[in-house]
Formats: structure tokens, C-alpha cells, sequence
């Protein structure tokens, strides 16, 4: 159990935590989840404060000020509804496209192979847009069959920034690592292929569940966790972050090259093999189906994907 009466003396030595943003009788709250899973522990926020969910933490920590006091109350997780822990990332999401040696195999064959990427060169970068951020629970809405029928799935291990800064070296960079959490970058792979570039493609509205909590970094090895995905209950995803092509601290680098990061950015990191544009034939999804991602160290996303405006 967490002793809340020591939450910031926790916090100064390195206490693993993990926080979450919920909603409860209809108000936006921030709490550190507790061991057991099961309870939370109300940070006490104010409500302009609270709107900006697990940011208002990171953004005080990285003054340096003192920890966000807890209320002293202990709430159920099956009394709230867990939203994403950023439920408005403060601008867009960096994402990062075939960083996996298996996943970017399975695809050497299709329309994306003259992107490969190669450990001597760069990442694929690219973004999503913020509002396409939803909870670790809701429902991904597909669009119409006149905007797109190929949408994927993709399970993720997201990096949370912690520190800004511009340039930031490797060997610096987890240095600026507040936590980790999971996202699925859903994507229309027609509309990706369409533009020739990523963005549209993977910005449609919900496209980006992301939850349950923020784990801090000193709870879990990035570098080496099990990411795995469920579609329907069928295993499609099995890997290892250990299977990289561009670790952690690389991407961080490669980022804030030029560009300046800010406390609460995002950071996926890419996905491993399995995806359905990978599958022989290649399986989209479809109305009703459900998807489940787990990281070993974090927990679980599940999202009912469901047709939009109720076309099917």
C-alpha cells in the first residue's frame, strides 16, 4: 500500500509511483494509484489545476517545487473512469515509425519499405494530433467506409518528458524522463499510403488511446518490457522493447534536435511486429472488434473500436 503521508518523501528518493487522471461525479481529478491496483489516493489540486490531468504534476516537478499534497482520501478505481493520464497533451505527440527490427521485417515487403529504418541512420518521425488523445477505456470510433476501411492497430510504450531541453545529448536524455505509459497509434493505412506521409493518417479523432496511468521511470526498465496486443482476444503482438532499433535515449536525442522539448511531451516509441498490415492476408478492424495492449511494469489499455455516427 502507499503511505500517502509520505508521497513526497517518495518522490525525492526515487519511490515508484504511478498517477493517474480519473473522473468522479463528473469532475476532473489526478491521484497516485496504489499498489494493490485497486485504490487511489486524490492528489489535492485545484480545479484549473486538475483540467490538465498528471501535467500539473509533471510541470511542478520540473520547477523543483514540493510534491502536489494528497487529500487523504482513499477512492475505489471501480468508483471512477479512468481517463488518459494527459487527457490534453499540451501540443502534438511524437511518435516513432518502424523502430522495431521484427516489425519493420514483417513490412520489407510492402509500400512503406523504402522507409526502413537502419540503426545508422535516423528514426522515422512523425506526429499526432493532440486531440486525438482519448482514455484507456473509450471507444475508438472508425470512420466511414468513404474515409478509410484499412485501420491497424499499433501497441506502444510512450515516453513521458520530465525536464525540457534542446539538444539533448544521449547520454543525458533519460535524465529528462519523467515516466512512461501506453498508447495504441491506431492508424488508417490507406490515408497513410494516400499523402505519402503520416500524420493525416494517424490524427483521426480518438486515434490514440492512451492510459491507464503514468508509471515514474524509476518503476520500469524501458529499455527491456514486454509489450503485447490482443485483438478479440488473439494474440497479434509479442515483444520486447529490448527489440528496438532506436533505444530511448536515442529518440530523445534525435527529437530534441533543434527543437525544445517541454515538460509532459510524448514520446511512442514505435511498435513491434504483429500489426494486421502485417498478417497474410492483411486484417483490419472492424465494427465491435476489441483491443487489448499490455506493457509488463504499467498495465492495460482495451478499446471497442465502433463505427461513427452508427454506419457499419
Amino acid at each position: 500500500m502507499v503511505d500517502i503521508g509520505r508521497i513526497g518523501f517518495y518522490w525525492f528518493t526515487g519511490g515508484k509511483l504511478r498517477y493517474a487522471t480519473y473522473c468522479r461525479h463528473g469532475e476532473r481529478g489526478v491521484g497516485v494509484v496504489d499498489t494493490d491496483g485497486a485504490t487511489l489516493h486524490p492528489l489535492s489540486l485545484v480545479a484549473d489545476a486538475a483540467r490538465s490531468g498528471v501535467l500539473a504534476v509533471i510541470e511542478r516537478a520540473a520547477t523543483g517545487a514540493l510534491p502536489t499534497a494528497p487529500s487523504g482520501e482513499t477512492i475505489r478505481l471501480a468508483d471512477v473512469v479512468l481517463e488518459a493520464p494527459l487527457p490534453a497533451p499540451r501540443r502534438n505527440v511524437w511518435c516513432v515509425g518502424r523502430n522495431y527490427h521484427a516489425h519493420a521485417k514483417e513490412l520489407s515487403a510492402s509500400v512503406f519499405k523504402a522507409n526502413d529504418a537502419k540503426p545508422d541512420g535516423w528514426p522515422i518521425v512523425f506526429t499526432k494530433v493532440p486531440e486525438c488523445v482519448v482514455g484507456p477505456h473509450d471507444d475508438v470510433r472508425l470512420p466511414g467506409a468513404d474515409v478509410s476501411v484499412q485501420i491497424d492497430y499499433e501497441a506502444e510504450l510512450a515516453v513521458v518528458i520530465g525536464k525540457g531541453g534542446k539538444n539533448v545529448s544521449r547520454a543525458r536524455a533519460l535524465e529528462h524522463v519523467f515516466g512512461y505509459t501506453i498508447v495504441n497509434d491506431v492508424t488508417a493505412r490507406d490515408v497513410q499510403m494516400r499523402h505519402q506521409q503520416w500524420d493525416m493518417g494517424k490524427s483521426f479523432d480518438t486515434f490514440c488511446p492512451m492510459g491507464p496511468w503514468i508509471v515514474t521511470a524509476d518503476e520500469l526498465d524501458g529499455a527491456n518490457t514486454r509489450v503485447r496486443c490482443w485483438v478479440n482476444g488473439v494474440l497479434r503482438q509479442d515483444g520486447s522493447t529490448a527489440d528496438m532499433i532506436f533505444d530511448i535515449a536515442t529518440l530523445i536525442e534525435t527529437v530534441s534536435r533543434g527543437i525544445t522539448l517541454y515538460p509532459g511531451d510524448v514520446i511512442a516509441t514505435g511498435t513491434p511486429a504483429g500489426v494486421g498490415m502485417g498478417l497474410a492476408p492483411p486484417s483490419y478492424l472492424q465494427h465491435g472488434d476489441l483491443v487489448r495492449i499490455e506493457i509488463d511494469g504499467i498495465g492495460h489499455i482495451e478499446n471497442r473500436f465502433v463505427a461513427a455516427d452508427g454506419a457499419s
